[in-house]
């Protein structure tokens, strides 16, 4: 049985916790800074023009997402069966497919960059910025979505430190890089609302070298010595068992980010100050989150190297643990963001109105993150032994049929804050129904490894 699956469960969650948290808020953080450094430097016209990019940017990687946690169930149960040959051949098949998908996002990018925008609704006086920002984005997309997926897979190997310490790097290049950019600093081109994505180009590409380095130098599983370049290839049989577990995964996710751009629209709807409000709220959201999600994330990981191990009788210890874990965690989050939430939304927004208006719709829904985490956890759970297609169902169906119809009628009945109404009644109801599959099916089911 592997080392990260002795021990008491709190100990090893927190063992993979605190670097996971930390590693979840530094790749927030560089999208805050420049959140930041836009509404500061550029102005609240500039911050809507980049929030409309928000939900594009998150659907590619919500699909790599999906299809590294896929491939992460996988790794777990090869790790914690001892069987290297077969990790390195999962991580390689999974780092080539999320190679082809940034190249496809990119292709897209340039040539349907402006067509998505103004089917978002996006205003006119910020359409061309956006545009611009769009295109850019698109472009370095193989590079960050190669990146995400590979610090997934390593987490896969119990290995959440060398993910932070390239996160740390990434996120010191681009709080450097980012203004430099914007005002052109130190020689440097002024590229004004370009400049957040040029830096993410540059300190992604440095701190995916650091990591190769890093992994080399400790001799891990996942280094890139020959076997492994050997592996960077797309084994079918590896892709059908990737794609069976990652895939609804993704189409989970990307159903998520599509509901994000229905959302958008509606927003939209109501002028450019919403635009900048709804992107600030997310960013705010997103920190809230960063717990629940590394919790659930855990919770996945260490109930397959369990699994993988033969140990299925720690399945109950490890998911009442995360479910504890979230309520303490995310809920001090949850707290924090109702008590500081004036100031937290004033690093983003510098007119007062549309500061309040943000403030109102982040206390509609802050408190449902806390429901979001218990049914995150309880899905990772039943994700590492395999089951997928109910826990994505259920997801779907409270996005779709429920979340989104909520938005649109309380929208035409209360305006913009009933907009947001919709998010906590989709994952209250995501909870009944996951909660419910897990009692009355899940339990039930006999527990076998994947690979």
């Amino acid at each position: 049985m592997p080392p990260s699956t002795q021990g008491p469960l709190w100990r090893v969650y927190l063992v993979f916790l605190v670097p996971m948290v930390l590693s979840n808020i530094l790749q927030g953080l560089s999208g805050t800074l420049n959140g930041i450094f836009i509404g500061q430097m550029l102005g609240t016209h500039a911050l809507a023009a980049v929030s409309g990019m928000f939900p594009i940017v998150f659907f590619f990687i919500s699909l790599v997402i999906g299809l590294g946690a896929g491939a992460s169930v996988l790794i777990g149960q090869a790790w914690g069966a001892r069987e290297p040959h077969k990790v390195k051949a999962i991580a390689g098949t999974a780092l080539m497919l999320g190679a082809l998908i940034g190249v496809a996002a990119a292709v897209l990018g340039v040539v349907f960059a402006r067509p998505a925008m103004q089917a978002l609704g996006t205003p006119l006086d910020v359409l061309d910025d956006a545009v611009a920002y769009a295109r850019v984005m698109l472009l370095i997309m193989p590079l960050l979505l190669v990146f995400i997926l590979f610090t997934q897979l390593l987490r896969g190997v119990s290995d959440t430190v060398s993910p932070l310490m390239a996160l740390l790097l990434s996120t010191a290049i681009g709080l450097a890089l980012t203004p430099a950019l914007i005002k052109g600093w130190l020689g440097l081109p002024p590229l004004g609302i370009q400049s957040a994505a040029y830096a993410g180009l540059v300190s992604y590409a440095l701190a995916l070298g650091f990591l190769c380095w890093r992994l080399a130098r400790r001799g891990s599983v996942l280094a890139f010595d020959a076997e492994m370049r050997a592996a960077l290839r797309l084994d079918r049989a590896i892709l059908g068992k990737v794609m069976r577990i990652g895939l609804p995964t993704g189409v989970q996710m990307v159903v998520i980010s599509v509901s994000e751009l229905i959302i958008l629209a509606l927003v939209n709807g109501h002028g450019s100050q919403a635009t900048a409000a709804y992107g600030a709220v997310t960013q705010v959201v997103n920190y809230v989150q960063f717990p629940a999600l590394s919790i659930a994330i855990t919770t996945s990981i260490l109930a397959a190297q369990s699994i993988g191990a033969g140990r299925v009788d720690r399945l109950g210890a490890i998911l009442r643990t995360g479910l504890w874990l979230n309520l303490v965690l995310t809920g001090a989050l949850v707290l924090l963001g109702y008590a500081l939430s004036h100031h937290l939304l004033g690093l983003f927004l510098t007119q007062a109105e549309v500061r309040l208006q943000a403030e109102h719709l982040l206390h509609i829904m802050l408190w449902s993150i806390l429901i979001f985490g218990f049914q995150a956890i309880v899905g990772g759970l039943m994700r590492a032994s395999g089951v997928v297609m109910v826990p994505m169902a259920i997801s779907i169906f409270c996005i779709l049929g429920v979340q989104l119809p909520a938005a649109w009628l309380l929208d035409a009945r209360f305006g913009l804050p009933g907009i947001w109404i919709g998010f906590p009644v989709a994952y209250v109801s995501m909870l009944l129904l996951q909660t419910a599959f897990y009692r009355f099916v899940w339990r039930h089911r006999k527990i076998e490894r994947l690979i």
